[in-house]
């Protein structure tokens, strides 16, 4: 979500449909980008009401209640009589990636070593958008022993750091909505490959990961994405870079008891790695 989506007048709820890059007679958002948007809004004014949403967007009232229970859950809004006033809390805009390939790098790095080892060959492994998905990747790729292992991306940059690698390596991509930030395929027609195909392991970065909430992610088409990767994989591995534990993001993914494994760097919060691993998840430093 850029910043310029963030600023969205809502003065007259019926009305200025077009500053949403809407017309009148447009079809409804899909539920993804509609709840990024329903936050912009009360982030910027504070407070929304239902009914002015459901006019706003030209869904019901219903629709709107469950966009806004489904933003409660992830705490960056709190449900109110008649609507939702704003709830951030540790949220941060997503970053394009190439600003995030700036940051935690050799963290980064280890991370995708220690993913690495969990792959063998003959295996299908899918690999989620993301910096830190992109060491796992590089890393993987330069796994000499390594042979016939298909990997599924919806990743564009991803799919090029194996393209070296073919024939030991077989490259699917999901195909899809392209959005640039992160170089990724969304829906529609990300979701249908994963209707249909089954990984041993699916490697799926994310932007927060709290106790109760879960993992979380920024941005909300990608955050379905990545719960069909988790759901069309016999393990899922979350792989997060230090800071993003303690973090809560727009978007829910999962919650802990639906992954495998975490692996982070070895600098985030012992004590908050040991109440993850209290959970049953095991968790990998690196």
């Amino acid at each position: 979500m850029t910043v310029q989506d963030r600023h969205v007048p809502i003065d007259k709820p019926s009305g200025k449909i077009e500053d949403l890059g809407m017309s009148r007679n447009a079809a409804p958002l899909l539920p993804g980008p509609r709840r990024e948007r329903i936050l912009a809004i009360v982030e910027q004014h504070g407070f929304a009401k239902v009914a002015d949403l459901s006019k706003f967007f030209g869904v019901s009232e219903v629709t709107i209640r469950t966009d806004l229970d489904a933003l409660a859950r992830t705490r960056v809004v709190q449900r109110v009589h008649g609507g939702a006033v704003s709830g951030l809390r540790s949220r941060a805009l997503e970053r394009p990636f190439e600003k995030s390939m700036l940051t935690a790098v050799d963290e980064k790095k280890r991370i995708g070593r220690a993913a690495s080892g969990l792959v063998k060959s003959y295996q299908a492994v899918m690999i989620d958008v993301g910096t830190t998905t992109t060491a796992v990747a590089r890393s993987i790729a330069s796994r000499e022993d390594l042979s016939d292992v298909v990997i599924i991306t919806n990743a564009l940059n991803i799919a090029l750091v194996f393209e070296r690698a073919i024939p030991r390596f077989t490259v699917i991509v999901t195909g899809g909505t392209l959005r640039p930030e992160q170089h990724s395929l969304v829906d529609p027609l990300a979701d249908m490959l994963f209707e249909r195909m089954q990984a041993d392991i699916a490697f799926v970065g994310c932007t927060g990961i709290d106790l109760e909430v879960g993992i979380t992610n920024a941005n909300v088409p990608e955050a379905d994405m990545k719960r069909r990767m988790l759901q069309a994989a016999h393990r899922g591995v979350v792989v997060a870079d230090s800071q993003k534990i303690g973090m809560t993001q727009l978007s829910r993914v999962a919650g802990l008891d639906e992954i495998d494994t975490l692996i982070t760097g070895s600098d985030a919060d012992p004590e908050r790695l040991e109440r993850i691993r209290n959970t049953g998840l095991e968790v990998l430093t690196a």
